[in-house]
């Protein structure tokens, strides 16, 4: 999968939030807020075809967290950015 074009993170008033680009992508009912790891992520797959392995993987690289709960999390993680249409197969 990717990310989806027209869509960047910006940090505003210190809270990490996905902004559309372009009129195309405008859609003001939905606000995509992100943590630190989430934000992160976001960040490292950035215009690259990644898997769920590649974010477990990311996030084992930079926190201290068991491969299991990793995989946990980034399993609802990836149903969300799904569910709000900001990745592409």
């Amino acid at each position: 999968m990717k990310t989806k074009r027209g869509f960047r993170l910006r940090n505003i008033c210190g809270e990490n939030v996905i902004v559309a680009e372009g009129i195309e992508n405008i859609d003001f009912s939905r606000i995509i807020s992100m943590n630190e790891s989430a934000a992160y992520l976001w960040n490292k797959v950035q215009s690259i075809d990644f898997t769920a392995n590649t974010l477990i993987d990311l996030l084992l690289e930079e926190y201290e967290v068991s491969r299991e709960d990793a995989a946990q999390d980034v399993n609802q993680l990836i149903e969300q950015w799904q569910k709000a249409g900001i990745v592409e197969d």
